[in-house]
Formats: structure tokens, sequence, C-alpha cells
């Protein structure tokens, strides 16, 4: 009887600091999964530098431009994820639906290969457009959105109307579009490329600049502010 009436203040203090817990996280409505999986990121990233840092021979805390943590080196990371990021924004619609797509990496490649064939190859020799002409890159992406459409809907068509599990389909398509994304190019590497093209993938200054970047970022963050307290 003693035991248990002993535990009460500490089942109590501990119920209401689960509690202040709780009712912070639903009024800033941070996700704890998503919480989770940005410190496991953050381990692997200072995991990395430790280690890079001691098989260098040099202290983790000098951030020397040799290790991981390097702003070149997170830009880097930034720009290679941003275009992942992008695709795993449209794969949300397709695991909603309970499917899954594992041939969006391969489908992104093909299509910048042909976009880039397109531009090197097609365009200049075929159509009579020189390199720098206006219409390069905007031919070049209307190129590359129709490819896209084009492969996921003959991918869409098979999963839907011949009832082929999707995950068969879209490994299928995985092995496919890699190949052909080599085959278009025979492995080798297309240039130039249009300079205006080229901004659509960022670059050292990104495709707007530093200045109108964090500019946008911030009426990004502001906008997103506003329509979740007014909407």
């Amino acid at each position: 009887m003693t035991d248990t009436t002993s535990t009460q203040p500490a089942d109590t203090a501990r119920a209401s600091e689960l509690g202040t817990v709780a009712r912070f996280l639903k009024a800033t409505e941070l996700d704890t999964r998503m919480l989770g999986m940005i410190g496991a990121l953050l381990l692997i990233w200072v995991g990395l530098h430790v280690i890079s840092s001691l098989r260098l021979g040099v202290n983790p805390l000098d951030f020397d431009s040799r290790t991981f943590l390097t702003p070149r080196n997170l830009w880097n990371l930034s720009v290679q994820t941003s275009a992942v990021a992008i695709m795993a924004s449209g794969m949300v619609l397709v695991i909603v639906m309970r499917n899954i797509d594992l041939s969006v990496g391969s489908a992104e490649g093909v299509i910048g290969m042909v976009m880039g064939f397109a531009q090197v190859h097609f365009l200049v020799r075929f159509v009579g457009l020189e390199l720098g002409n206006p219409w390069i890159w905007v031919l070049a992406l209307l190129i590359g959105l129709a490819l896209g459409l084009l492969i996921g809907a003959f991918q869409g068509f098979v999963i839907a109307y011949l009832e082929v599990p999707a995950f068969i389909v879209t490994l299928g398509g995985l092995l496919v579009w890699r190949g052909a994304a080599w085959w278009v190019t025979s492995g080798q590497t297309v240039a130039p490329l249009d300079a205006t093209f080229q901004l659509m993938g960022g670059g050292p200054a990104g495709s707007i600049g530093a200045k109108w970047s964090w500019v946008v970022g911030i009426v990004a963050c502001l906008a997103v502010i506003f329509m979740h307290y007014n909407g």
C-alpha cells in the first residue's frame, strides 16, 4: 500500500511532463516520425564528418575543406537532392493510392539524356537551330515533358488496364529506362548545353541568383505561415 502511494506523485509528474510534450507537438504540428528521420540524418552526417576527419588526421572541429561537413559539400548535397525531393513530392500521390513507382529515378535519367541529346544533336543538326537560339531550351523542355507523359501513361496503362502489379511494372521500367539512358548517348557525355537550359538545374548562384533565392525562400515561408493561421 505504501509503495503504491509513493509512486503516485512520480506517475503524476511523468504524466504531466508527457502532457506538456504532447501539447507542444500538437501546437506546433511537428511530426515525431519526421523529427526522428531528421535526427537520424544528422547522426549520419556527423558520423561521416568524424570518420573523414580521423582518416585525414585532422580535428573534426576544424571543419577542414577535405572533410564531410563543409559549405561546398553541403551545397553539392542540396543541389543533388533537389531533383529527388521534387520526384518524392509526386510520389506522395502514388503512395497514397497504395501503389509504388520504382522507375522514377531511371525515368528522370532517360528524360534528362533525351533533352540533352535533343539540344546537341537533333535541334542543332536536323532542325537547324544554332546553339544559343532562344527556342532551344524551350523545345528541349517540351520534349522532356512529352517523354515523361508518355512514360507515365504507358506504365499507368499497363498497371490500370492490364492489371499488372505496379511493383512489377515499375521494377521493369527501372531497368529499361536506365538502359535507355545509356543507349541514347552510347555512354558518352552530352555537351555543350544551352546556357539558359543549364540554369534550370541551378548552379553556383542558383537559377535566379543568391539574393533572389533568399527572397523567394523567405516569401514562401511567410506564405505558408499566413495560410496556416488564416486557412
